[in-house]
């Protein structure tokens, strides 16, 4: 238990790294990585479910005492992002409808389970971030479809059915199974679980973004200036996530934790579930927008972190 103890905090330290690398292992190999890609699905489920085991259901209850800081993040996250995705696809890619729904489903996955490591390295609001994750997750099915659909669909053929069963299975069960499991033992198993599992978490994590690369490792070996400009704009919006989370939380007064939680809720998405969703609902080159969001996310989430504590300090 010790070494595995002594690998999750490994990862956590290194995460910025990890998963760029665990990309190009996807690229490099996937001959090797592509046999993981049947099992995504149910890794990707455990990575939820350990994930969710961190809250409770009345966590998610105490949040709407104050819930303004949470409906904000949340429409950020599925109306005002996806919106400008959307509009900067359009202008730049006009001709391709591939590249402009990957950038859109990019931005319209849910908010990302890792990030409630980041708000707990940098000491955020733990309480609004399990309840933003938990939610904006129970409501994925539902909202990724229905954003496709009024931003793409006249675009492409989504299975709008096919995508909420995957998404119900992957996403919706497991945090709620997670979250009965902790009612049901009065919070034992929110005390003993999460620890014990995270070790394996993280492996799922480096499992799920390896095998998915492999079906982005054509688009990356022949990179041209049309998939340059696409890594361009997913590192424009990727950091513009951050920084209008952070910069809303400070126009409405939000205490120091609050802002931390507000700028990783607006700047992670799930990047796995997005590209679960592309690699078995849309053409292969749907998936390349969606992966190489990994070379940046945890990058980003970093250097905000720093930069979030480095102001603290000076002040």
């Amino acid at each position: 238990m010790q070494i595995l103890n002594r690998f999750n905090k490994f990862i956590e330290k290194w995460m910025a790294l990890v998963t760029p690398a665990c990309l190009v292992f996807g690229v490099l190999f996937p001959q090797i990585a592509k046999h993981g890609v049947p099992f995504v699905p149910f890794v990707f489920a455990f990575i939820t479910f350990t994930g969710a085991l961190k809250s409770q259901f009345r966590d998610v209850a105490n949040v709407f005492k104050t819930p303004w800081a949470l409906l904000i993040v949340m429409v950020l996250l599925h109306l005002v992002i996806p919106g400008v995705a959307c509009g900067l696809g359009n202008l730049i890619f006009p001709d391709n409808s591939n590249l402009i729904t990957g950038i859109v489903l990019e931005f319209a996955v849910p908010t990302a389970v890792v990030s409630l490591m980041w708000v707990t390295i940098y000491s955020g609001n733990n309480a609004m971030s399990l309840a933003l994750v938990v939610i904006d997750t129970v409501l994925a099915p539902f909202l990724i479809p229905a954003t496709l659909h009024v931003m793409v669909g006249s675009r492409v053929q989504i299975d709008v059915t096919q995508m909420m069963r995957q998404l119900i299975f992957m996403v919706a069960l497991p945090a709620v199974l997670a979250m009965t499991l902790n009612q049901c033992s009065k919070g034992k198993a929110q005390k003993v679980l999460p620890s014990k599992l995270a070790p394996f978490s993280k492996m799922a994590l480096i499992f799920v973004v390896a095998s998915n690369s492999s079906g982005v490792a054509p688009y990356i070996r022949h990179m041209n200036l049309e998939r340059m400009k696409v890594a361009g704009v997913i590192l424009l919006l990727a950091a513009g996530g951050y920084a209008i989370g952070l910069l809303i939380a400070r126009l409405m007064h939000q205490d120091r934790e609050t802002q931390i939680s507000m700028m990783y809720g607006a700047g992670m998405r799930n990047i796995s579930a997005g590209a679960v969703i592309a690699a078995t609902s849309f053409p292969g080159e749907v998936l390349f927008p969606v992966m190489i969001g990994t070379l940046f996310q945890q990058v980003l989430a970093a250097l905000y972190g720093k930069i979030v504590c480095e102001r603290n300090k000076d002040k």
